[in-house]
């Protein structure tokens, strides 16, 4: 498995990783940032950890490509059966040097599109048009070597085909990574309490966090006792983040509680009756799956990855991306209708239930893998 940092071997992989090793597989886990105790924690179950270099965020494809014949090297020592890469940059320099490693079988799997393929209201801009032809020629010549390609949702490939030649026979899609449902016991939602909304992102624009404040300060203009939680980190290095400032003043305006990252994303999830996404994009959000395990309503925006988590009406609703008096009336709904929020978020579990069981999404990535 060929990845980013080791949070997402943590976060994401570690499930399908047990179920590997469950049935005999030897597994190699690639990434750039590991410490010694999670190293040791993978040799612990059986698993490989293994570092290599990697430059997340840099446009210099002579790094790129001086990675790409790094891992040719790695992947020629270790002589494995199957590679399976993830996120973008792996996706396309990992399936390439599996390729020149004669690896013979590569399989890709991108969770979401990504910044570049991610619209703002006045659209893409000269920037990201350019972007996504650059990455479409890159795309085109590693999914020519791949033997599947797997997406979480189904606009990923028809969004990603209009700048990616490939064969709509190897695509995949798994609708979600899966979550081990017993961590996210279902949790009755505590009416007696003030409404409170929750958000879990990245604090930047594309996740919507400029419209949720907007929204919520038009709400707390009617309800002043509603209250909203966001859980994320900032990114300093990102134009586009919140700033420390910023999360100083709302809090000044009472409009947010702000504890930062929290290791305990589930409790403050328990402690709140909705939650709360307006995202520009998505592949299919780990925290709205989260969410919805634990029996929360989810209100989010009618955009690809977050679409297939709601059933308008029934365990939330969807609102149009960038639409501020959208958000905030249906914020409003929830708080003057709440004996609504329960039978919701139910229904929010439910699906989590039939759609987002770790033991069906490993299942499903085993038949994917020829497993």
């Amino acid at each position: 498995m060929i990845g980013t940092i080791a949070n997402c071997v943590f976060g994401f992989r570690i499930s399908l990783i047990k179920e590997l090793i469950s049935k005999g597989h030897e597994v190699y886990a690639f990434a750039h940032d590991y410490s010694n105790d999670e190293k040791q924690y993978l040799k612990s179950i059986g698993v490989e950890p293994i570092d290599y270099k990697l430059l997340r965020t840099s446009l210099n494809i002579f790094s790129d490509l001086k990675m790409m014949f790094q891992l040719r090297n790695q992947l020629k020592s270790i002589q494995p059966d199957i590679v399976l890469s993830y996120f973008v940059k792996p996706v396309i320099f990992g399936t390439l040097a599996a390729r020149l490693a004669k690896v013979p079988n590569s399989i890709t799997l991108l969770e979401g599109l990504g910044h570049v393929h991610t619209p703002h209201k006045n659209g893409y801009g000269l920037k990201k048009r350019a972007l996504q032809i650059f990455l479409g020629l890159l795309f085109t010549l590693s999914f020519k070597f791949a033997s599947k390609l797997i997406f979480l949702n189904e606009d990923d490939p028809k969004s990603l085909s209009n700048s990616t030649r490939f064969s709509s026979a190897k695509v995949e899609i798994l609708g979600g990574i899966g979550l081990e449902l017993s961590d996210y016991p279902y949790s009755k939602p505590d009416l007696s309490k003030p409404i409170r909304f929750i958000f879990v992102g990245r604090l930047l624009a594309e996740k919507g966090i400029n419209e949720l404040l907007k929204a919520t300060k038009l709400v707390k203009e009617k309800y002043d006792n509603v209250e909203l939680v966001i859980l994320g980190g900032l990114d300093k290095a990102n134009p586009a983040s919140l700033t420390q400032n910023d999360i100083d003043s709302f809090s000044k305006q009472e409009l947010v509680i702000y504890p930062g990252q929290v290791t305990n994303v589930s409790q403050w999830l328990k402690d709140s009756h909705i939650f709360v996404l307006p995202s520009y994009r998505e592949g299919l959000p780990r925290s709205t799956q989260e969410a919805m395990a634990i029996g929360r309503p989810i209100l989010t925006t009618d955009v690809p990855g977050c679409r297939e988590t709601v059933i308008d009406g029934k365990n939330g609703f969807l609102v149009p991306a960038f639409s501020v008096e959208k958000l905030a009336e249906k914020m409003i709904w929830f708080i003057e209708n709440p004996e609504q929020i329960s039978p919701m978020g139910r229904a929010s579990r439910n699906i989590a239930e039939e759609k987002f069981s770790a033991h069906e999404v490993n299942a499903k990535m085993l038949e994917i893998m020829g497993l």
